[in-house]
């Protein structure tokens, strides 16, 4: 299906809202949603009656592939994400593939991303939550955080903030998630999948 050249992208970075979640590994999704803003210069501001952060903006060279954006960092903690996000889908006139959604991901080793339209959940309860609201044909830049040490439960290493010898790279590895953001609406997502898929 053929989206309108003109059309919006929301760009919705996952996590939960609060000081205490802030380095969580769960919360990269806000991290790359909070450099974008720096990038656009903006700041966020709360969203009307959709419960998330916001800020309008552009991204891109000027001329025809320069692109409308909204960022959004939904406010209603990771597992109800899906209203949020179809609120502001609805609100801004979104098509679905317009969308991506910026989350960590489990399967994937630590900074590797991995870049796809659609497909499952894999467990992951903001993805689940916006798949059962919008359906799942959204662009998905998933962010490697590995599989937790021994016998660690995986709720417990998503809400624990990442590692010292991780927090090392981390801003280098948000920083290229957030160029693959801009790559996957600005050239396409081939384009970006060459590029980023490491």
């Amino acid at each position: 299906m053929s989206t309108p050249a003109n059309a919006p992208w929301l760009i919705v970075g996952l996590g939960n809202p609060g000081p205490e979640y802030a380095m969580n590994r769960h919360n990269v999704g806000f991290m790359v949603a909070d450099l974008l803003a720096e990038r656009i210069g903006g700041k966020f501001k709360r969203a009307g009656k959709a419960q998330a952060q916001v800020l309008e903006g552009r991204i891109g060279p000027p001329g025809p592939a320069n692109r409308r954006v909204v960022l959004a960092k939904p406010m209603s903690y990771m597992n109800l994400s899906g209203g949020p996000v179809n609120a502001l889908r609805d609100f801004y006139k979104v098509p679905l593939a317009n969308i991506v959604a910026v989350h960590d991901e489990l399967d994937i080793d630590y900074g590797i991303l991995r870049l796809k339209l659609g497909g499952g959940d894999n467990g992951h309860n903001g993805l689940k939550s916006m798949t059962k609201a919008m359906g799942p044909d959204y662009h998905r830049v998933r962010f490697g955080i590995g599989r937790p040490p021994g016998r660690m439960q995986v709720a417990d290493f998503v809400l624990k903030d990442f590692a010292s010898a991780e927090r090392k790279e981390l801003h280098y590895f948000v920083d290229r998630a957030a160029d693959a953001v801009e790559c996957v609406v600005i050239e396409g997502l081939e384009r970006a999948q060459s590029s980023y898929n490491s």
